[in-house]
């Protein structure tokens, strides 16, 4: 079965094309904030490069978040349509979840943390299971120090990965027990993505494409500002 996976969650837009859970290819650009002008030409790029039609594609799989507003907008919004265009279901996935995945054989508490502006970070606490990683914690927004006040009580090692720990090194820096999993898990895995939407397309686990939203856990800046004007 061919997927096509997207997260578009923090600034890097990834794409992979899957097959039965082996990623055929991958593209990774680290744009910035131009998820609008580069996410359809990579994945044109992408399935010319890989042989393969729109039509092949059995699933869309896309990273939900949380992330910034207009990245997820775009990623979101694009595999709706390309799903309903081709009628296909598409697999939702919190992009959180594919920053843990690659590190599933560490012993460590796993904490994935990608930078949400405003001087915060999205979270969540990962445990290594059998074939993956079982989330300690729900999916959070908090102040790097809220997070670093809430693991100084963690008494394992504790592995950090995202680009959330980065952002904000100088806060993470004083941690006991804790190791950065470095650059390369600072993005969200497309190929955690193909892995995780391929498992979940064997187990029949779809969703309609009109019912994929992107996982804000807060409001955007234009809401707040709206709600501060009563409007």
């Amino acid at each position: 079965m061919l997927l096509l996976a997207l997260d578009t969650s923090t600034e890097q837009v990834s794409v992979a094309v899957g097959r039965d859970g082996t990623v055929l290819g991958s593209v990774q650009l680290a744009g910035g904030r131009r998820h609008a002008e580069q996410l359809a030409p990579a994945i044109e790029y992408l399935l010319r490069e890989t042989d393969v039609v729109p039509e092949q594609l059995a699933t869309i799989a896309v990273g939900t978040g949380p992330g910034l507003f207009t990245g997820l907008r775009v990623g979101v919004t694009t595999a709706k349509v390309m799903a309903q265009a081709l009628r296909i279901p598409v697999v939702a996935i919190p992009s959180l979840d594919l920053v843990a995945y690659p590190l599933r054989h560490s012993s460590r508490l796993i904490v994935a943390v990608l930078d949400a502006r405003r001087r915060e970070v999205f979270h969540a606490g990962y445990h290594a299971v059998p074939g993956g990683v079982q989330r300690a914690w729900e999916y959070t927004v908090s102040s790097p120090a809220e997070l670093v006040a809430d693991l100084e009580t963690v008494t394992t090692g504790i592995l950090l990965a995202g680009d959330g720990v980065a952002r904000f090194g100088d806060v993470f820096a004083g941690l006991d027990r804790a190791e950065t999993a470095g650059p390369e898990h600072a993005a969200p895995s497309v190929a955690a993505l193909v892995a995780l939407a391929t498992a979940r397309m064997e187990r029949e686990e779809f969703v309609a494409p009109w019912d994929v939203h992107p996982f804000y856990l807060r409001q955007s800046d234009a809401e707040i500002e709206w709600d501060r004007r009563g409007l």
